[in-house]
């Protein structure tokens, strides 16, 4: 399957085709996915949204290189990646996904800088450059006066502010986050989703799996899925206004 955009040439960041992911438990087949197919171009803001056990979170692991599908085929910017080996999909996974989790995953004692640079040295950079890179990522976010503060000492929305320049101080092609707001009260929850609207303005491929729709519904376009289906991809207002200005 050649996955091209027809605009401009490129490939999709993300192209799933007629993926299939089943779980042998005990003597049951547990299909997790059906013939999932969707594609992801660059620039995008989407929401995977769906029920507990519906298949999302399956969907994600696999976007993600964290799981891989039983049958179809699953590309990243072109390069089939679905059924390529764990190390060379850990390789890609550093290069091209930037991921968020609903916990913010950080270590206790660690500085805000110091957690943003981390991915970089398992990249390869290191010293001054990877400081700069990591100051310039919380800066992205907000937390530019918080590079030398420990988790301990930052809020929970800081603390996921952290996370996410972590999650883009490689510079990935695909911000992927996870119930990103899962673990954060009504009104953090907003900063961070005023946050991802930014992000995607200035040109970030965003992709969000949540549970509640007014997650959601930041989103320019939502994908909804069921008993380990698409069945539903629509636009939603927000592009819809963003095609009228």
């Amino acid at each position: 399957m050649n996955h091209t955009n027809g605009q401009n040439g490129e490939a999709p960041v993300i192209a799933i085709d007629a993926v299939t992911k089943t779980y042998q438990m005990g003597e049951v087949a547990v299909h997790a996915l059906r013939g999932v197919s969707l594609e992801v171009q660059a620039g995008e803001y989407v929401a995977i949204v769906g029920a507990s056990g519906s298949g999302k979170s399956t969907l994600m692991n696999i976007i993600g290189l964290l799981d891989r599908p039983t049958a179809g085929s699953y590309a990243i910017r072109g390069q089939e990646v679905g059924q390529i080996g764990k190390s060379a999909q850990a390789d890609i996974r550093n290069q091209e996904i930037g991921f968020v989790f609903q916990r913010f995953n950080l270590l206790a004692r660690t500085s805000a800088q110091r957690q943003v640079e981390l991915p970089l040295f398992y990249a390869g950079v290191t010293g001054a450059t990877a400081k700069q890179r990591a100051v310039d990522a919380l800066t992205r976010v907000g937390l530019g006066d918080r590079v030398d503060h420990r988790p301990d000492q930052l809020s929970g929305g800081q603390q996921q502010r952290v996370a996410i320049a972590r999650a883009l101080v490689t510079q990935p092609s695909l911000l992927l986050a996870d119930e990103p707001t899962g673990a954060l009260d009504s009104k953090t929850t907003v900063e961070i989703l005023d946050l991802f609207d930014e992000l995607h303005a200035q040109g970030l491929t965003l992709v969000v799996v949540t549970h509640e729709h007014s997650v959601a519904e930041r989103a320019a376009r939502v994908i909804t899925v069921s008993d380990g289906a698409v069945i539903s991809d629509v636009q939603t207002n927000s592009a819809r206004q963003e095609a009228l200005q």
